[in-house]
């Protein structure tokens, strides 16, 4: 077999499906129990904040909930939409990650769990 025989006849064999195709990855949606995770954590907390993270490759929309001691918690969410129309129902402001980033106090959570 010669260096190019491969290409000559049309190249390696690849898996069917678009997922193969474009390398795109199947992500699971939000359930009921992630809305019931959220509720939770918005009303046991308070100064509680709202990130709406958008889709990429890997993951769908996710919502961040930050609480004011940069406590937080994330969960998958059904859209965009869903995700500020929930944070509108439960008084807690709602930004877009995207834009504003996520906050400094949430850092400092993560920090002070490792060093315990």
């Amino acid at each position: 077999m010669g260096m190019f025989d491969r290409f000559r006849r049309g190249g390696m064999r690849r898996p069917q499906g678009d997922a193969a195709r474009t390398g795109s990855t199947t992500v699971r949606g939000s359930d009921s129990a992630d809305e019931k995770h959220l509720l939770e954590f918005v009303t046991s907390r308070r100064g509680v904040e709202g990130f709406v993270e958008p889709r990429t490759a890997v993951s769908d929309v996710t919502l961040l909930l930050v609480a004011h001691d940069g406590e937080w918690t994330r969960r998958r969410v059904q859209s965009v939409q869903w995700a500020h129309n929930f944070a509108n129902k439960h008084q807690v402001p709602s930004y877009d990650a995207a834009v504003v980033g996520i906050p400094q106090r949430m850092r400092d959570w993560n920090r002070r769990q490792k060093e315990r």
